[in-house]
């Protein structure tokens, strides 16, 4: 872990999880070989094949950080990694094996339950139908019938157990499944919305942006109003400025005809 450490801090903590998955593994398959119970054999079962799917999650993550750092790494390097997680996905393979080894015996024995009442019949069952009175056989007869009634309704009842649990099951599967599809169209929705604000956003900014030009323009106009106003009243005989409506020089006046006749006499 240590050289892990210098190569990858990631790597190095999911190389240190998967080996504490991998021993907890090894404990737990140790303690059931000492368990006897069947149902508790099936529980500590479940317990371990969830360590499994966790290990087996981590793995993946580890191979995927190894995927990244391929281009960094030298090629001893790249070769001492690819090894270990080789050497985790073996020893993960065996604990599954030992699971499944696990689960066909505790079937096995499950049969064996169901098979009870039918064990046992044959020359070995006590009294040989030569040596009984007809009231032993029908006594005999009775009580086999009454056992194989309760074995089938034993069976019923597991049957109808088992058929309880896979509606239940189904059931929160099926709401599971509505539930991610709300979710989803919430996660659509929000993005849709987001998309929609972003736009809106560039729209003003592309709007706002308009309008400084605008005022810009507006404000250098003005000003040079004012400039050409201040000038042309500073120096009302400069004819380099052009006039401005309102405030040019009265026009010279001009004497009519009749008073250019007058002054010709």
């Amino acid at each position: 872990m240590d050289d892990l450490s210098a190569i990858s801090e990631e790597l190095a903590e999911l190389d240190g999880q998967i080996s504490d998955i991998l021993r907890a593994l090894a404990n737990g398959f140790q303690k059931l070989d000492k368990i006897k119970d069947a149902n508790r054999q099936s529980r500590q079962l479940e317990e371990l094949t969830d360590k499994m799917r966790e290990c087996k999650r981590l793995i993946k993550e580890f191979d995927r950080e190894l995927k990244d750092l391929e281009g960094r790494n030298d090629a001893e390097t790249s070769r001492m990694l690819n090894e270990k997680k080789q050497s985790m996905i073996k020893e993960l393979n065996s604990f599954v094996a030992q699971k499944k080894r696990y689960t066909t015996n505790l079937e096995n024995k499950r049969v064996d339950l169901f098979d009870g009442p039918g064990e046992g019949i044959g020359e070995d069952n006590g009294l040989l139908a030569s040596s009984m009175t007809n009231q032993q056989l029908m006594d005999h007869g009775n009580q086999m019938m009454d056992e194989t009634d309760q074995a089938i309704e034993r069976s019923k009842k597991t049957v109808q157990d088992t058929i309880n649990v896979g509606t239940d099951t189904a059931a929160a599967l099926k709401a599971q499944t509505e539930q991610m599809s709300r979710i989803v169209n919430e996660l659509d929705s929000i993005h849709f919305s987001i998309k929609k604000a972003s736009q809106l956003v560039k729209e003003i900014g592309r709007q706002v942006a308009t309008d400084r030009c605008i005022m810009v323009l507006l404000v250098l106009v003005v000003i040079g109003v004012i400039a050409i106003i201040i000038v042309k009243l500073v120096h009302p005989n400069n004819k380099d400025i052009r006039d401005i409506p309102g405030l040019a020089p009265p026009a010279p006046t001009r004497k009519l005809l009749w008073h250019l006749n007058e002054d010709r006499w």
